[in-house]
């Protein structure tokens, strides 16, 4: 049965002991022995062929390009076998910490992975790549590192189901640095003293403004998560040696409540697994069948359907206007809400269009279809009727479809909301979706078949038809995975690929 740890501030003369700490609960999940289920062990699969899926198609973008070179630029470090890179050779590897800085970006530089919203939004599938490089380095088995990746999901969707952070312009990363190094620390059979120290360092060196995801999006918001990752597993290494760090990270008069969060006064309760309990939060999560911010993942159904079913929507000459009634943080942050004039601009990067649901639907209503590639393209964006009809496309706060996004139950929780349609001839449409149709409550819920059909689709124009074969037999075998065949778990480029991508050069 899950229990609730309530967390305050205290002053320093209150003398919080280290057993009272968040820090130490956490700690306490990540050490707790307790065996996966079946049904866990499988959606690990799945994530894991998702995660590899998104890199793939992100191999030769200019941002996976340069942390992949940063990460070549770099030796594998002394202590271990080194970590593969998505897209090169199996033996050309780096130090774990570069490998996670790399392949961290890989997948979250589309934005086409997992997904968890509550309190905080989150991509708990950004935990993979920092668990899975300190696996491949270290040596340790499939099932070793299915527990790590398990403890990973648990606590840092414990942490987004309690702990707002956008509500204080801190980005969502600060739950990831924690999770990661939690997982670590699992996988490794670490105790709970040293998990505590690296689970303290990651927060601290992780929190840091939401400006990465405002006005016109930079490059930096794929590297932030896989900063969170590297970040994790130097934490980690500086903890095995036995050494600490600042404490009461979460709870301290001067710590990340106090001053970052609600403030000197404020209190959360974390749910957590109790002692024996099965780590199952990743059956919580839910992936994209979209590259596109989870928030817009109903709304692309839901545009699709009404372009296919009703052509002159299409046309922006017989439309008025066209308002999404949604909730607080789709308002808020993709869309009109706002009030960044970046998300109607037909220059505006790829991040940000990626950040702007007036843009996405409009695209997915016109097109009937969405891309990861092409429907991002300068020239779609440019396009004079769907720069007409986009700019007729705002978004409302709707109480109840706030209400149905932070709800607790799973039946009613929904991410989409109610569009209003008016047309110039007086007429309007109106249409709603509460979950995208890959949601698990959706019309078409993924199951491995989709994971792998995803991988498929974005795979092959830049991996052989062994090498994809060899990967999904690879992932689907997990658990029984030796020593050796984790550190083969990864994804290597068709001859040429990497080649013919960017190779930016810097100071390393």
């Amino acid at each position: 049965m899950t229990i609730s740890h309530y967390l305050r501030v205290h002053r320093s003369d209150e003398n919080l002991a280290r057993e009272g700490q968040l820090a130490w609960h956490l700690a306490e999940v990540a050490t707790d022995p307790v065996e996966l289920e079946p049904e866990v062990i499988e959606m690990i699969i799945n994530r894991i062929i998702d995660n590899a899926a998104v890199a793939a198609a992100s191999l030769t973008r200019h941002p996976v390009s340069a942390a992949r070179q940063q990460a070549l630029d770099h030796a594998v470090s002394v202590s271990g076998s080194g970590s593969t890179i998505f897209g090169c050779a199996l033996e050309r590897r780096t130090s774990p910490e570069w490998a996670a800085w790399a392949n961290g970006v890989a997948v979250r530089e589309l934005d086409y992975h997992d997904t968890f919203l509550a309190a905080e939004y989150s991509h708990p599938g950004d935990n993979i790549p920092p668990i899975l490089a300190v696996a491949q380095h270290v040596g340790v088995d499939g099932m070793a590192l299915a527990r790590g990746i398990a403890t990973g999901y648990e606590i840092q969707m414990d942490l987004v189901r309690a702990i707002s952070l956008h509500k204080h312009k801190i980005d969502h990363v600060a739950h990831l640095g924690p999770s990661a190094a939690a997982g670590i620390g699992t996988m490794l059979g670490l105790d709970t003293a040293t998990i505590m120290q690296a689970i303290g360092q990651a927060l601290h060196t992780t929190t840091a403004t939401r400006q990465s995801r405002k006005g016109e999006i930079s490059t930096w918001k794929a590297h932030a998560p896989a900063f969170a990752g590297k970040m994790a597993v130097e934490a980690v290494d500086r903890a095995m040696r036995g050494e600490t760090s600042p404490s009461p990270i979460y709870e301290g008069e001067d710590g990340v409540i106090a001053w970052m969060l609600d403030g000197p006064d404020a209190s959360y309760n974390v749910p957590l697994p109790e002692a024996g309990e099965p780590k199952r939060a990743i059956l919580d999560s839910y992936t994209k069948e979209h590259s596109a911010e989870y928030q817009a993942q109903a709304w692309i159904d839901l545009a699709r359907r009404l372009g296919t079913e009703n052509p002159e929507l299409r046309d922006p000459a017989n439309i008025e206007s066209i308002v999404l009634h949604t909730s607080h943080h789709t308002h808020y942050v993709i869309g009109s809400g706002a009030n960044d004039p970046q998300k109607y601009d037909p220059a505006a990067s790829r991040e940000t269009l990626d950040h702007s649901i007036p843009y996405i639907f409009t695209v997915a209503l016109q097109d009937g279809a969405w891309h990861h590639v092409d429907s991002y393209a300068p020239e779609r964006a440019a396009r004079e009727d769907t720069v007409a009809l986009w700019h007729k496309v705002t978004t409302a706060e709707d109480a109840e479809w706030t209400r149905r996004y932070h709800s607790e139950d799973p039946d009613e929780k929904a991410f989409g909301g109610r569009v209003e349609i008016q047309l110039t001839n007086g007429e309007t449409v109106i249409e709603e979706i509460a979950v995208a149709d890959a949601h698990p409550l959706g019309a078409r819920p993924f199951a491995r078949e989709n994971y792998i059909a995803k991988f498929r689709m974005l795979a092959e124009p830049v991996l052989e038809p062994a090498e994809i074969d060899r990967f999904i037999a690879l992932a689907e075998r997990l658990p029984e995975l030796t020593v050796d065949e984790v550190r083969e778990l990864t994804i290597v480029a068709k001859p040429g690929v990497l080649a013919n991508a960017p190779a930016p050069k810097g100071l390393f």
